[in-house]
């Protein structure tokens, strides 16, 4: 039965988007939760309402049309942060409010809500196009692009980002290209698991990670390897029970992060 559900191209095609896709939060999402802005994603996914009902409404793709709007609300809350020196949190409140409120205006505009808009809201990732699975390839090219050559930069200023800007490290910058590509990433996830979902897939397998790995490259390699996984995990058990995917998948998350607590309890109870 397996194997049979495996021949088919759509699904080597959504598990191949998901798989890579997974690798991309989960990486991001160890640098979010380092330096506070985990839930950036969440912020940012409402703000893909308006790139899809928009895109919906033209008749336009909504991955095309959802990317320069999230990057462009992206800046905004790094703008606000700074321009009018509020905390990370509240400047992505606000814009994660504003996105949401647009969103449902325009949806209003188109109608009312359809098939296609609560595919993208609640995930469906058996209906990711070869096209979004390339996008999400060359997403992660640039990711480990950045992260070979930036590598010390940006743990410095995930870690201690005043001391990392007497280091001469520009911290802007680094900031900026980590919230660019994180909006993509967010544009690319919300058809494995849904706009609604996506901040899981960023704070829920780095969180594990950390209570599993012992050194930082640790950390990003359990991250991976467990957002993977559970793609895996949550696409077969959907598939075998007849149940949501997005939804699937971050209970195999969660269920992964309760066993890395167990797992990190019963650790340092023995090793003391």
């Amino acid at each position: 039965m397996i194997s049979e559900f495996l021949s088919y191209g759509f699904v080597q095609c959504g598990l191949l988007a998901g798989s890579l896709a997974a690798a991309i939060c989960a990486i991001l999402g160890v640098f979010l939760v380092l330096k506070r802005l985990s839930l950036i994603g969440d912020g940012l996914s409402h703000v893909c309402l308006t790139g899809v009902a928009a895109a919906l409404l033209l008749g336009a793709s909504p991955v095309y049309v959802s990317i320069p709007v999230v990057m462009v609300s992206s800046v905004g809350i790094l703008k606000l942060a700074e321009k009018f020196r509020i905390y990370g949190d509240a400047a992505i409140g606000i814009v994660s409010a504003a996105g949401l409120a647009v969103g449902l205006f325009i949806t209003a505009l188109a109608g009312g809500f359809n098939t296609d808009l609560l595919g993208y809201l609640f995930g469906s990732i058996l209906t990711v196009g070869w096209d979004e699975a390339v996008l999400c390839a060359v997403l992660l090219a640039i990711l480990l692009f950045f992260l070979t050559f930036f590598y010390r930069d940006l743990v410095s200023a995930s870690f201690d980002a005043p001391f990392a800007h007497t280091r001469g490290i520009n911290v802007q910058a680094m900031d900026l290209t980590l919230t660019l590509i994180t909006s993509a990433a967010v544009v690319l996830t919300f058809k494995v698991v849904g706009i609604f979902l996506i901040s899981a897939l960023l704070i829920i397998p780095p969180v594990a990670a950390l209570m599993l790995a012992r050194t930082f490259k640790q950390v990003l390699v359990w991250a991976v390897v467990l957002a993977v996984l559970a793609v895996w995990a949550g696409v077969f058990l959907s598939f075998l029970f007849d149940i949501p995917s997005g939804a699937t998948i971050i209970l195999v998350n969660l269920a992964f992060l309760a066993a890395a607590y167990a797992w990190n309890r019963l650790r340092s109870r023995y090793a003391r």
